[in-house]
């Protein structure tokens, strides 16, 4: 059996992924994603086409059909190098990514890219989009370029490092010296609500990460309540910077939720629209 191609069309970045048996989409026959950058969406949908089938050895002839999503895909109007080609719908992708890469039967999606998407997904049941929040990435390296002189993801993790939360953050406990029930005096009361005049670019770099974060978690465990699920998996480029999986854990045990960054979670929608080549043609 020939390969599926998924492929993730975004502004200006693209991520690629295959599987080498479309009867088998398993660990077993998945090729390793890709990513890469370009200045506009089919210079980086090509550019990451060419890359990952001269490193993963595969020629047009090794391939059954391309899976293409992403808000860039709408650029793509004829096949790529003559090879068939199928649009799947992103809420789609990044359900069925999520499920693969958690190995779970059932939960809520969040995507985290420019800004964040949820979805709520079960095993044999079309994933259900449920809204989102425009606060993302696109937030984090806004707020950073205005506050922080520079827009690089990079940049940022390193600030943040230095960054002690305590400088920017309002907590629960700063308002009230009496326990509150069922209420963490280690909880945000409000985002940059302490900032403080001696705060570092470091400390605005963490705080700037903790209210992106916290945003996003909050939203996600109001949408888990509303299918009885404790599991959320978070995907997207913004689970891989340096603060997510500390201040998720701390939310996780604030309130009893499952969160899950599985390995290649920004590749979880990419890897979605591969998975998704045996639903269209079931169609």
């Amino acid at each position: 059996m020939r390969a599926i191609i998924g492929i993730d069309v975004g502004g200006s970045t693209t991520k690629i992924v295959g599987f080498r048996d479309a009867e088998n989409m398993n660990e077993e026959t998945i090729i390793k994603p890709l990513f890469v950058r370009a200045t506009d969406p089919l210079t980086s949908l090509y550019g990451a086409f060419g890359k990952f089938t001269d490193e993963n050895g595969l020629t047009l002839s090794d391939i059954e059909c391309v899976m293409v999503t992403g808000v860039g895909s709408s650029f793509l109007e004829k096949p790529i190098y003559s090879l068939p080609c199928m649009h799947s719908g992103e809420f789609e992708c990044i359900g069925l990514g999520g499920l693969y890469l958690s190995g779970l039967d059932r939960a809520v999606v969040a995507s985290l890219g420019t800004g964040t998407a949820l979805v709520y997904s079960e095993r044999g049941h079309a994933p259900q989009y449920l809204g989102g929040t425009g606060v993302g990435g696109g937030t984090l390296l806004g707020l950073s370029k205005k506050l922080l002189g520079t827009d690089s993801i990079e940049d940022i993790e390193a600030l943040a490092k230095e960054g002690n939360i305590e400088n920017i953050d309002l907590f629960v406990g700063d308002m009230t010296r009496k326990d509150l029930a069922g209420v963490s005096s280690r909880l945000t009361a409000s985002n940059f609500g302490k900032l403080s005049s001696f705060a570092t670019n470091g400390d605005i770099a963490l705080g700037l990460f903790n209210m992106v974060y916290e945003t996003v978690a909050m939203m996600a465990i109001f949408a888990s309540r509303s299918f009885g699920v404790s599991d959320i998996v978070l995907t997207g480029n913004l689970t891989k910077a340096a603060p997510a999986r500390s201040i998720f854990k701390a939310l996780s045990d604030y309130f009893d939720i499952n969160f899950m960054i599985p390995e290649h979670s920004r590749f979880a929608t990419v890897i979605g629209a591969a998975l998704s080549y045996k639903d269209a043609c079931r169609g």
